[in-house]
């Protein structure tokens, strides 16, 4: 991967070719930041210009043979550790998929790649088996002149008998073998491991750069201007929004729904109205916990609820510049804001927090959508405080 195909960290990649041009290359580097910024691009970028021989001051050339393989993830001196499932596997089991995913997709995140090997209700771990492949690779001679790179993406899943045995390879480092560790969670590392490497911290993406990005896959000005505030500095999470117009529809819908008749039940006198509404609320709550929805799309739902309901509180501040929607969910938070309160809304995000908990440990879904339901008919009437 070339430093110019990935979007923004201008000072990173600065700082990582400054390093390269003047001999100052630490054996062993964290790339920390949250999901969705670039790190693991970085993190391939600076391999290949590490190992490229005809580099530039701002680029690897491109056109090299050894540029060529690496732009295939095939260089022989370039060696990879990420989480799998299954403790008799090692990484190399997974090359196929892992090569697929990064050149297919560039920037994704650990469900993205659970669903890319089938297995997204279960755990993936770096395993003891993984430290045994390090050392055996890194005793291999090197294939030219350059570095052996070891990545290892998402270290914070190794299990501690594997992390100690990288910590005592970290302590006797082979010559000219770089390793790059790419955290989002750089806090969940043995301290012993983190103080060996040298911290390289990626920063959250500018929102203009994320917008531009957007407006270069034929998003219109008003949508990636939105996308790029909602996204937080994640080009990752702006492309599933951009890429979930249909879902993000249909989370909007159930969020009305389930408030509309909420408030219906909890605050109107009309007595059809009220039965009518808790029918709904009902078959809403049967909805929500049909197996064909998921775990997952369950739990982003509550995720999602709880943003909203964040939005809408925060936008009767009367700050507008605060404020993370998309415009069909501003439309609605004209007339629903008021109802978001100083006096329900500590109770209804912790609510909506409660039922996202009880989904990830795979209560009753039936029981806790209906339960949510009949908590916002109370809470929804409750007065200011």
């Amino acid at each position: 991967m070339l430093f110019r195909e990935i979007i923004g960290q201008e000072e990173t990649k600065h700082h990582l070719r400054q390093s390269v041009r003047e001999g100052r290359v630490p054996h062993a580097q964290l790339f920390s930041g949250i999901s969705g910024i670039g790190k693991l691009q970085l993190a391939l970028a600076y391999a290949q210009y590490l190992n490229c021989p005809h580099r530039t001051e701002e680029d690897s050339c491109g056109v090299c043979p050894t540029c060529l393989q690496f732009e295939k993830l095939q260089h022989p001196d370039l060696h990879f550790v990420f989480p799998i499932v299954g403790s008799d596997e090692t990484c190399d089991a997974f090359l196929a998929p892992w090569r697929e995913i990064i050149l297919g997709q560039h920037y994704f995140d650990l469900d993205d790649w659970h669903r890319a090997l089938g297995v997204e209700t279960k755990q993936s771990m770096i395993y003891e088996k993984e430290s045994g492949e390090i050392v055996r690779k890194l005793s291999l001679k090197a294939y030219g002149d350059g570095y052996k790179v070891m990545i290892i993406w998402q270290p914070e899943r190794m299990n501690t008998i594997t992390a100690n045995k990288l910590l005592k390879i970290l302590e006797e480092p082979a010559d000219k073998t770089i390793f790059i560790l790419v955290s989002e969670h750089p806090e969940a590392l043995l301290s012993t491991i983190r103080s060996r490497v040298q911290e390289v911290r990626i920063p959250r993406l500018e929102q203009e750069t994320i917008a531009q990005a957007l407006r270069a896959h034929g998003l219109n000005e008003t949508s990636a201007r939105d996308i790029a505030r909602i996204a937080n500095g994640s080009y990752l999470a702006a492309l599933k929004k951009a890429g979930a117009s249909d879902e993000n529809q249909q989370e909007l819908r159930d969020f009305i729904a389930l408030f509309r008749d909420a408030y219906t039940v909890g605050v109107l006198k009309d007595p059809q109205k009220k039965y009518d509404s808790l029918k709904r609320l009902r078959q809403w709550s049967l909805d929500m916990a049909d197996s064909k929805v998921g775990r997952e799309r369950q739990k982003h739902f509550l995720q999602y609820a709880q943003q909203q309901v964040r939005e809408n509180y925060i936008r009767n501040l009367g700050e507008p510049e605060l404020n993370y929607q998309m415009e069909d969910e501003r439309e609605f938070s004209v007339k629903f804001a008021p109802f978001i309160h100083s006096g329900n809304v500590e109770g209804i995000m912790n609510q909506l927090d409660l039922a996202e908990r009880q989904i990830e440990q795979n209560g009753n879904a039936k029981m806790i959508f209906f339960d949510l339901c009949l908590q916002m008919i109370i809470l929804i009437k409750k007065p200011k405080i």
